[in-house]
């Protein structure tokens, strides 16, 4: 978690003063996000979230045979792609391909995919890094996203599966129709500058995410032949404490399967499941054969579940 925490009450007083801070934390969920301090580049975040990765998967750099950048904002620059600066960072010298990702939330499912198919067919190891820099893009005058955004970066690295551990199912798709719904303009285009702006009702956006992410999760388990109530470990994508609140109920998933982290870093993009995904490893409590469904939607519209069974 880059920079500072910066609690619910001081988003508030800027983007709604007068308002109670608690009414805003009732109906967000979200009682702290951070906020990366200036001089903090996509780049240099995902470099260090890569480093951390790569200690504790006993690698250096140089051994990874391709590299996925992926955030929701466009990186540091159009060209080239922000991952080069990331493999500079790390010392990379012509040893890997470098390339960035972007499908908005579910970008870190369609990273995931991508890398574990690259393993599928030899090319292999392969470094996943998200960097999301909301804050970069955030202004009171544009109060929804302003609340709810914060910033994060998460990183890991994927090999050869050991006996049964791998992707049991993966299943991504995309609507451009619902492309509306939270979007950031292109300066370039624009001539101005832009922030994340919700272009529908809070209702239509929880209501086109909530049926994307049952649609999402209730197919992948079907084609890994498995119900919910065998699955251990759900995580979703966490855009607000409400929209975790519902998935959980719409899918009757017990409490004990659940790790939520919106309250404490809000909403983070592509960032939310890896950084569930760290937490639950630090957590100690997964063990071998367990499965892991991991959920997501995003703007685009995109949307998408894997299932993951854990290695022993």
């Amino acid at each position: 978690m880059p920079g500072r925490a910066v609690t619910t009450a001081e988003v508030c007083e800027r983007a709604y003063p007068g308002r109670d801070p608690a009414e805003l934390v009732a109906r967000t969920g979200i009682e702290t996000r951070w906020w990366a301090d200036p001089e903090t580049t996509h780049a240099s975040l995902a470099a260090e979230a890569m480093r951390v990765a790569l200690d504790r998967a006993g690698m250096d750099a140089t051994q990874l045979l391709r590299l996925i950048q992926v955030n929701c904002t466009g990186g540091d620059m159009l060209l080239p792609a922000t991952a080069n600066a990331v493999g500079d960072a790390l010392g990379l010298r012509g040893s890997c391909d470098c390339i960035d990702l972007n499908n908005a939330c579910t970008g870190f499912l369609s990273a995931l995919d991508i890398g574990a198919r690259s393993v599928a067919t030899g090319l292999h190891p392969v470094g996943i890094v998200v960097s999301e820099l909301w804050s970069r893009h955030l202004d009171p005058s544009d109060p929804r996203s302003y609340v709810v955004f914060g910033d994060a970066a998460a990183a890991l690295v994927l090999g050869p599966g050991r006996g049964r551990e791998g992707l049991r199912a993966s299943w991504l798709r995309n609507d451009g129709r619902l492309r509306g719904s939270v979007t950031l303009a292109h300066a370039g285009l624009t001539h101005q500058p832009e922030i994340v702006r919700f272009g529908v009702s809070n209702k239509q956006i929880t209501q086109e995410a909530t049926s994307a992410i049952l649609t999402s999760a209730r197919t992948a388990l079907d084609l890994a032949g498995v119900t919910m109530s065998e699955v251990d470990w759900v995580l979703p994508h966490q855009p607000n404490g409400r929209m975790f609140d519902m998935l959980a109920r719409e899918l009757d998933i017990p409490a004990h399967k659940l790790l939520r982290v919106v309250g404490e870093i809000g909403s983070v993009g592509a960032a939310s499941i890896p950084v569930s995904l760290d937490r639950l490893w630090r957590s100690g409590k997964v063990q071998p054969g367990q499965l892991v469904l991991l959920v997501a939607v995003g703007s685009g519209i995109s949307y998408g579940a894997m299932i993951y069974e854990v290695g022993a």
